[in-house]
Protein backbone atom coordinates (compact mmCIF):
# COMPACT_ATOMS: atom_id res chain seq x y z
CA UNK A 1 0.00 0.00 0.00
CA UNK A 2 1.35 3.38 -1.14
CA UNK A 3 1.26 6.55 1.36
CA UNK A 4 0.29 9.78 -0.44
CA UNK A 5 0.43 13.22 1.38
CA UNK A 6 -2.49 13.48 3.19
CA UNK A 7 -3.62 10.01 2.81
CA UNK A 8 -3.02 7.65 5.97
CA UNK A 9 -1.28 4.78 6.20
CA UNK A 10 -3.04 1.97 8.04
CA UNK A 11 -1.11 -1.49 9.33
CA UNK A 12 -3.01 -4.31 9.77
CA UNK A 13 -2.22 -7.33 11.92
CA UNK A 14 -4.40 -10.66 12.86
CA UNK A 15 -3.65 -14.19 14.43
CA UNK A 16 -5.13 -16.83 16.55
CA UNK A 17 -3.50 -16.85 19.61
CA UNK A 18 -3.36 -19.98 22.32
CA UNK A 19 -4.74 -19.79 26.18
CA UNK A 20 -1.89 -18.33 27.95
CA UNK A 21 -0.13 -17.43 24.91
CA UNK A 22 1.61 -14.26 23.60
CA UNK A 23 2.52 -12.64 20.44
CA UNK A 24 5.19 -10.50 19.50
CA UNK A 25 4.69 -8.05 16.76
CA UNK A 26 7.78 -6.19 15.16
CA UNK A 27 7.24 -2.64 14.57
CA UNK A 28 10.15 -0.76 15.94
CA UNK A 29 12.90 0.56 13.11
CA UNK A 30 15.98 1.37 13.14
CA UNK A 31 15.80 5.48 13.25
CA UNK A 32 12.30 5.20 15.39
CA UNK A 33 10.77 7.88 12.77
CA UNK A 34 7.55 5.85 12.11
CA UNK A 35 4.84 5.88 15.15
CA UNK A 36 2.08 3.95 15.22
CA UNK A 37 -1.38 4.62 17.29
CA UNK A 38 -4.08 1.67 17.43
CA UNK A 39 -7.31 2.53 15.30
CA UNK A 40 -9.24 -0.65 15.71
CA UNK A 41 -8.93 -3.94 17.76
CA UNK A 42 -11.16 -6.67 17.51
CA UNK A 43 -11.64 -10.59 18.91
CA UNK A 44 -13.46 -13.37 18.57
CA UNK A 45 -13.11 -17.37 19.74
CA UNK A 46 -11.63 -19.71 17.83
CA UNK A 47 -14.71 -21.48 17.49
CA UNK A 48 -17.39 -19.38 18.34
CA UNK A 49 -20.51 -21.07 19.15
CA UNK A 50 -19.37 -24.34 20.21
CA UNK A 51 -18.11 -23.41 23.71
CA UNK A 52 -18.24 -21.15 26.40
CA UNK A 53 -15.47 -18.06 26.07
CA UNK A 54 -14.44 -16.44 28.60
CA UNK A 55 -11.67 -14.44 27.26
CA UNK A 56 -9.54 -11.77 27.56
CA UNK A 57 -6.84 -10.30 25.31
CA UNK A 58 -4.66 -7.08 26.01
CA UNK A 59 -2.16 -5.07 24.12
CA UNK A 60 1.39 -4.50 25.71
CA UNK A 61 4.45 -2.27 24.85
CA UNK A 62 6.98 -4.43 26.73
CA UNK A 63 7.02 -8.35 26.73
CA UNK A 64 4.83 -9.65 29.53
CA UNK A 65 5.97 -12.06 32.24
CA UNK A 66 3.05 -12.82 33.78
CA UNK A 67 0.14 -13.30 31.07
CA UNK A 68 -3.78 -13.57 33.22
CA UNK A 69 -7.13 -11.61 32.80
CA UNK A 70 -6.42 -8.55 34.93
CA UNK A 71 -7.04 -5.63 33.16
CA UNK A 72 -4.85 -2.55 35.06
CA UNK A 73 -5.54 0.92 32.90
CA UNK A 74 -3.07 2.00 35.61
CA UNK A 75 -0.48 -0.02 33.98
CA UNK A 76 1.14 2.15 31.84
CA UNK A 77 2.23 -0.40 29.62
CA UNK A 78 -1.35 -1.72 28.67
CA UNK A 79 -2.13 -0.04 25.06
CA UNK A 80 -5.88 -1.63 24.83
CA UNK A 81 -7.83 -4.59 26.52
CA UNK A 82 -10.79 -6.46 24.61
CA UNK A 83 -13.13 -9.00 26.77
CA UNK A 84 -15.37 -11.42 25.43
CA UNK A 85 -17.76 -13.53 26.84
CA UNK A 86 -20.58 -16.14 25.05
CA UNK A 87 -22.44 -18.82 27.09
CA UNK A 88 -22.02 -22.54 25.00
CA UNK A 89 -24.27 -23.17 22.48
CA UNK A 90 -24.72 -20.15 19.48
CA UNK A 91 -28.09 -19.07 21.10
CA UNK A 92 -26.26 -17.82 24.33
CA UNK A 93 -25.65 -14.45 25.23
CA UNK A 94 -23.02 -12.42 23.91
CA UNK A 95 -21.30 -9.28 25.32
CA UNK A 96 -17.52 -8.13 24.16
CA UNK A 97 -15.97 -4.85 25.72
CA UNK A 98 -13.28 -2.96 23.66
CA UNK A 99 -11.11 -0.29 25.19
CA UNK A 100 -7.71 0.99 23.40
CA UNK A 101 -5.33 4.40 24.16
CA UNK A 102 -5.02 6.67 21.44
CA UNK A 103 -1.17 6.73 22.64
CA UNK A 104 1.46 6.80 19.55
CA UNK A 105 4.33 4.46 19.90
CA UNK A 106 7.38 3.33 17.76
CA UNK A 107 8.29 0.64 19.22
CA UNK A 108 7.57 -3.63 18.79
CA UNK A 109 4.07 -4.50 20.94
CA UNK A 110 3.02 -7.80 23.01
CA UNK A 111 -0.77 -9.26 22.33
CA UNK A 112 -1.69 -11.39 25.41
CA UNK A 113 -5.06 -13.76 25.78
CA UNK A 114 -6.24 -15.92 28.61
CA UNK A 115 -9.65 -17.95 28.26
CA UNK A 116 -10.62 -18.47 31.44
CA UNK A 117 -13.45 -21.21 31.53
CA UNK A 118 -11.56 -23.20 29.03
CA UNK A 119 -8.17 -23.34 26.93
CA UNK A 120 -9.25 -22.55 24.08
CA UNK A 121 -7.70 -20.34 21.34
CA UNK A 122 -8.70 -16.43 20.53
CA UNK A 123 -8.55 -14.22 17.46
CA UNK A 124 -7.09 -10.76 17.22
CA UNK A 125 -7.37 -8.15 14.43
CA UNK A 126 -5.45 -4.97 14.60
CA UNK A 127 -5.61 -1.92 12.83
CA UNK A 128 -2.62 1.06 13.29
CA UNK A 129 -2.32 3.98 11.72
CA UNK A 130 1.35 4.59 11.05
CA UNK A 131 2.48 8.34 11.69
CA UNK A 132 5.83 9.80 10.21
CA UNK A 133 7.10 11.25 13.17
CA UNK A 134 9.45 14.07 13.44
CA UNK A 135 13.01 14.05 15.23
CA UNK A 136 11.69 15.53 18.27
CA UNK A 137 8.71 12.85 18.52
CA UNK A 138 10.77 9.63 17.69
CA UNK A 139 13.38 10.99 20.56
CA UNK A 140 10.58 11.39 23.04
CA UNK A 141 8.57 7.89 21.98
CA UNK A 142 12.39 6.01 21.84
CA UNK A 143 13.16 7.77 25.63
CA UNK A 144 9.49 6.87 26.97
CA UNK A 145 10.65 3.16 25.98
CA UNK A 146 13.59 2.95 27.25
CA UNK A 147 12.38 4.17 30.52
CA UNK A 148 9.92 1.75 30.80
CA UNK A 149 12.73 -0.29 30.07
CA UNK A 150 14.90 1.01 33.17
CA UNK A 151 12.29 0.87 35.61
CA UNK A 152 11.40 -2.04 37.95
CA UNK A 153 8.40 -4.03 36.90
CA UNK A 154 5.45 -5.12 39.61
Amino acid sequence: MECYEGATMIKTFRGRILDGGQDHIRLKTNRGDIGYRITKFQIIGGEPGEAAMLDTVKIYKLKQTTINNTIDFTDGDLLGAAFVLQSSGSSGPFDMAVIFDQEIFNQDIYVTHVDTVGANSCNYYIELEQIKLNENESTMATLQSLRRLALPRN
